[in-house]
């Protein structure tokens, strides 16, 4: 329902139920988990499988040392808030796949109940209304979202919050700046609290 409010996360058949679930520990993960737990929502932030991702821009994006100033400030200010806040971030935690309510791969339709999507991690499975992606290749992105019989378009990341899905720092052609990550983490947060996911997909895709 919009507008929800949950503190902590529970557990349910063996797996364990939030709001949302962040996949990426890096700039644009914690971004998003803070600016969630500004608003009273609880996130469980976890670890994508891409060793990448770990919150660093492409050179493109660090032109200048003020960029990368303004970055490893940011980054800072995120940790201090996680930590003072005892955000769940579970650096130890590897997601491996996501897939919608029901898949039985990874629990009965029955105990996954209400909740829309499904991550796999090598530590077992997370129940979400919402899961944020912040490092993903974007043309696997278009074929998972076709695959659900979506008209992507060029509004990459419209199609994917329709479903609950949503984009931080990925469908770029270019890494985004510390601010424009700033950017997209508020209006994730903001479409996470009012708007519920409109369509149900029925397949999976790999992390």
């Amino acid at each position: 329902m919009p507008g929800t409010v949950v503190t902590r996360s529970a557990v349910h058949g063996g797996a364990e139920l939030t709001t949302t679930v962040v996949i990426g520990s890096g700039l644009p993960g914690l971004a998003v988990a803070s600016e969630l737990s500004r608003r009273g929502i609880h996130s469980i932030v976890v670890e994508c499988l891409d060793p990448v991702d770990t919150g660093q821009l492409s050179r493109t994006a660090l032109t200048d040392s003020v960029s990368l100033s303004e970055r490893t400030e940011l980054l800072r200010l995120l940790r201090g808030y996680a930590s003072s806040h005892s955000l769940d971030i579970r650096h130890s935690t590897l997601a491996e796949n996501l897939c919608v309510v029901g898949h039985s791969k990874l629990l009965p339709a029955p105990i996954l109940g209400a909740k829309k999507w499904a991550v796999q991690t090598d530590c077992g499975v997370l129940l979400a209304d919402h899961v944020v992606l912040t490092k993903y290749p974007q043309n696997q992105l278009r074929r998972f979202l076709l695959s659900l019989g979506l008209a992507v378009g060029h509004d990459l990341k419209s199609a994917t919050q329709a479903i609950g899905l949503h984009l931080v720092g990925v469908g770029e052609l270019l890494s985004p700046t510390t601010r424009e990550i700033v950017r997209q983490a508020k209006l994730v947060s903001t479409a996470i609290v009012q708007h519920p996911p409109l369509l149900v997909p029925t397949r999976a895709i790999s992390v």
